[in-house]
């Protein structure tokens, strides 16, 4: 593929396109109450480049216009227990390793509040303000302790003290990731920052075509990470993959405005295992299409989960509902509602027998304990199938 303009981290010329998908939807995770409005949900092009300086990988075709993060977007997945323990861990470690405690602390992107609060609760002294244009709730909590802003964080918050500032899976939205990083240390400059994102790598190397989606346009390994943390004056302290390598966790704190250090700049594997993505993407979905069509000769097929990488997989692999017969969620916000940009119904669990659905596709290993769980307590006859565990032997 072509070149396109440099990267927006390191500004290197050096950057390849290596994937491209015309008319996906912009939004994954908002709330579509009838089949129409899922169809009808404004579509845009994924156009992926890396650079060959920092690895960092972004969709060079983004138009920030066409999402808005209101009070139907939805992206909640404390339903689940396996991510709520991920939360819970990741409040021990930052209270009980990190000493935030006594602490004030400022949630970019806080979206239902809840890990503001766990972090409040579980730290003495802590308080808390919550920033998202998504909140919907009360405008304070736990007697005063936290308070919530519909707002972006920015100039209008300068007034808001902070000892520590939060950012959890908000980077990867944003097409100018250092801008947000400058921002915040301009308006919290004394806070330590603690951020978590997508590993790159980590979907590269899985070939987990369902992790590519509008939403998210900037991706991260975690060279270009700590890039974008120095370029915008932080001192990484330490950078960790979390929730079984999937996320990265970065945490840094202002570098001395006095000694201004180059930032690191490290492409690793990167570029190269981009590049043979893009390769394979056409076989991949191919390879896809043709399991479900396999599966669904057998009986119903049904996807697990309607967040944004069930939302892909179904775009990808069976955009005019011809295979699949619906999307279960455990999220009782989500059932009833359809899956933007094909229109699939997202349902129960309980559902799936009256259904006549035989097989469930599963997009994330993470939840497949607990998932396999649920079906042998509900006595269900469905077989439950990772396509990670799939992708790894290229069985398909």
């Amino acid at each position: 593929m072509s070149r396109v303009d440099g990267c927006p981290v390191c500004r290197s010329p050096d950057v390849r396109l290596f994937l491209e998908r015309d008319a996906v939807p912009v939004q994954q995770n908002v709330l579509m109450p009838d089949r129409q409005s899922a169809l009808d949900i404004a579509k845009g092009t994924l156009r992926l480049a890396s650079c060959a300086d920092c690895g960092f990988v972004f969709n060079s075709a983004f138009e920030p216009a066409k999402l808005s993060y209101g009070a139907t977007y939805d992206n909640n997945q404390c339903c689940s227990p396996a991510f709520a323990s991920h939360v819970s861990g990741l409040v021990r470690h930052l209270v009980t390793e990190r000493g935030v405690r006594n602490t004030r602390i400022v949630e970019v992107g806080c979206g239902d509040g809840s890990f503001l609060k766990q972090l409040v609760e579980a730290g003495a002294g802590n308080v808390g303000v919550g920033f998202d244009t998504s909140y919907v709730g009360p405008a304070e909590d736990l007697g005063g302790r936290v308070r919530f802003v519909r707002d972006y964080f920015g100039p209008a918050s300068a007034g808001v003290a902070a000892d520590v500032v939060i950012c959890r899976h908000v980077i990867e939205h944003v097409p100018d990731p250092v801008a947000l990083l400058r921002s915040i240390r301009q308006f919290a400059p004394g806070a330590r920052v603690f951020f978590e994102t997508p590993d790159v790598e980590w979907i590269l190397r899985g070939r987990a075509l369902w992790d590519f989606f509008y939403e998210h346009c900037s991706y991260f390994s975690a060279d270009s990470l700590g890039t974008a943390f120095e370029t915008a004056g932080y001192r990484v302290g330490r950078v960790r993959r979390v929730f079984h390598d999937q996320y990265l966790w970065i945490e840094a704190e202002p570098a001395p405005a006095s000694a201004p250090q180059p930032a690191a700049r490290d492409a690793g594997r990167v570029p190269a295992l981009a590049a043979e993505f893009g390769e394979a993407e056409s076989r991949l979905v191919g390879g896809w299409r043709s399991l479900v069509e396999r599966l669904a000769g057998a009986g119903g097929v049904a996807l697990w989960g309607a967040g944004a990488k069930g939302v892909t997989f179904a775009n990808l692999v069976d955009p005019d509902r011809r295979l699949v017969d619906c999307v279960v969620d455990i999220y009782p916000v989500k059932q009833g509602k359809y899956v933007p940009g094909t229109g699939h119904a997202i349902t129960a669990y309980t559902s799936l027998p009256r259904r006549g659905v035989r097989t469930a596709l599963l997009m994330n290993p993470n939840y497949y304990g607990e998932v396999a769980a649920t079906l042998a307590s509900a006595r269900m006859e469905v077989e439950l199938i990772d396509l990670t565990e799939c992708a790894s032997e290229d069985s398909h």
